[in-house]
């Protein structure tokens, strides 16, 4: 399978978010002067996240504002807590519109499930588990393929391929009691046999995503 040119994945950076509290540009920066010489480098090239809920009136320059604070090597990557004429203001500038925690509605996750499979699975056969767990309770063949937007556990060997995490969950894993598969993935993430090969060191085993690399590790005998 060869490898994309480029991914999509979601992640997440911690930024520091620099609270906005008057519309005077003078105070501004003569605050900011004073917080930036204690900590120089500290602060040097930083992206900030500009937060202006305490700007209700929406009269201020965000221009002005944010070259005020590219001045002072800080680089802007977005605001939150924006009325929506700084919003539209801030679109003008390229600025990204942030929810903060409070503000975001996550939807609920959807209900997990889980598919108990008690027989082999051959070649040629392909299941696949959405939103939930594959437990397999057999070998899965040469050829026969087993995916599951959650983990997999198959109690038997797994010569086949198995994709756990199909929808992009990182923390989804792939057990076997005899890992001699054919490719495994987890969220993207992928071996194919010679991989598999060089890091396993046990019959059975774990197979995690740790960062953006697989690793496995033995089960208990």
């Amino acid at each position: 399978m060869p490898k994309a040119s480029l991914e999509l994945k979601g992640s997440s950076f911690t930024l520091s978010v620099l609270h906005i509290n008057s519309k005077d540009l003078d105070s501004i920066a003569t605050e900011l002067d004073s917080k930036l010489a204690q900590a120089p480098q500290f602060f040097l090239g930083a992206p900030l996240v500009v937060n202006l809920s305490a700007l209700s009136d929406g009269e201020v320059d965000l221009a002005a504002l944010k070259q005020l604070l590219e001045s002072r090597q800080l680089v802007i990557v977005g605001v939150t807590g924006a009325s929506n004429p700084l919003s539209e203001q801030a679109k003008a500038l390229g600025l990204a519109i942030l929810k903060a925690g409070k503000e975001s509605k996550t939807p609920p996750p959807p209900p997990r499930n889980t598919r108990i499979v008690k027989q082999n699975v051959r070649s040629g056969q392909q299941i696949y588990v959405k939103d939930g767990d594959l437990v397999i309770f057999g070998a899965v063949g040469n050829g026969a393929e087993v995916i599951a937007d959650g983990s997999i556990h198959i109690y038997g060997a797994l010569r086949g391929k198995a994709m756990a995490g199909a929808s992009g969950d990182a923390n989804a894993v792939i057990l076997a009691q005899s890992l001699e598969a054919e490719l495994v993935s987890i969220a993207g993430q992928y071996w194919l046999t010679e991989n598999l090969q060089k890091h396993v060191t046990s019959k059975s085993g774990c197979i995690r995503l740790v960062g953006e690399s697989l690793t496995v590790e033995s089960l208990p005998q």
